[in-house]
């Protein structure tokens, strides 16, 4: 959500907001464009996975028979569940890591809790967490549509043969520019066409990083790491960070994901006392 057109204030982004309506409207219209345009280019069945904050998000009232939706938190590889099955991604809505310099709602994957994520020493976004899960399962990343800043960053200097669409331009963290939905329309269209084209060419490349895979995580707070040590792979290093290592890239983002629903849980129960 947070790399969505338009999406500048935090009550566009939970379900209590009061632009929360706008912002589920804008990631629908987005989303629907570009899952219409896969289908015009050969792709018989696309599963959309909603992937920000408790993953219902996407209204359902209009989506074609086409479409499975995944929804709904937790899961099993939380943002990418069921890409096992599919022959090619998309990413929509991606913004920059946190510390990012104007760019908006910069974070990793839990903005109340984690600082910085590292995949064997190189630090990581949302897109290169999520992309290597992909393409350890054999799936390209084909498509990333989303923050400028990110684009810049991660999808360039990473993935380079990757099709992009800039959806915003950010000012700041709360600010942003976007074009109107029809010029937006336009790019995601041709962005596709252009992703399709170059995969069913070969011309795609499966992002992957080495095995084992070592994860170190820092916390923005050290309960967030006393909880995280609890768990017996982990090792603390100092008193905002930890580190484990796994044999693949989804068993480490698996760990992950509960390492961040450990920090959520602790945060409930400070706010709880």
């Amino acid at each position: 959500m947070e790399g969505m057109p338009y999406i500048v204030v935090r009550s566009h982004l939970h379900m209590k907001g009061t632009l929360f309506e706008e912002a589920r409207k804008i990631a629908t219209k987005i989303t629907l464009t570009t899952a219409e345009e896969l289908h015009k280019n050969g792709f018989d069945e696309i599963t959309v996975a909603d992937s920000h904050g408790s993953m219902i998000n996407i209204l359902v009232d209009n989506l074609p028979e086409y479409i499975e939706l995944v929804r709904g938190y937790p899961r099993p590889l939380s943002m990418v569940s069921g890409i096992d099955d599919c022959d090619a991604a998309i990413f929509l809505g991606y913004h920059a890591k946190f510390g990012t310099a104007h760019s908006s709602f910069d974070h990793t994957y839990s903005g109340a809790s984690i600082n910085k994520v590292k995949v064997n020493d190189t630090e990581t976004s949302e897109f290169l967490l999520n992309a290597y899960v992909a393409g350890e399962l054999g799936v390209p990343v084909i498509m990333v549509a989303g923050e400028a800043q990110l684009i810049t960053d991660d999808v360039q200097k990473h993935a380079p043969w990757i099709e992009t669409v800039a959806l915003k331009h950010s000012l700041g963290r709360v600010s942003a520019r976007s074009y109107g939905i029809p010029r937006i329309e336009k790019e995601l269209k041709t962005s596709v066409e252009k992703a399709v084209a170059n995969f069913k060419k070969h011309k795609t490349k499966l992002l992957k990083t080495k095995k084992p895979v070592k994860i170190a995580v820092t916390f923005m707070a050290s309960h967030f790491a006393d909880v995280a040590e609890l768990l017996p792979i982990v090792k603390r290093t100092d008193g905002l960070n930890i580190e484990y290592t796994a044999s693949n890239m989804t068993e480490a983002y698996k760990t992950f994901e509960l390492l961040a629903l450990a920090s959520t849980g602790m945060t409930a129960i400070l706010d709880q006392s």
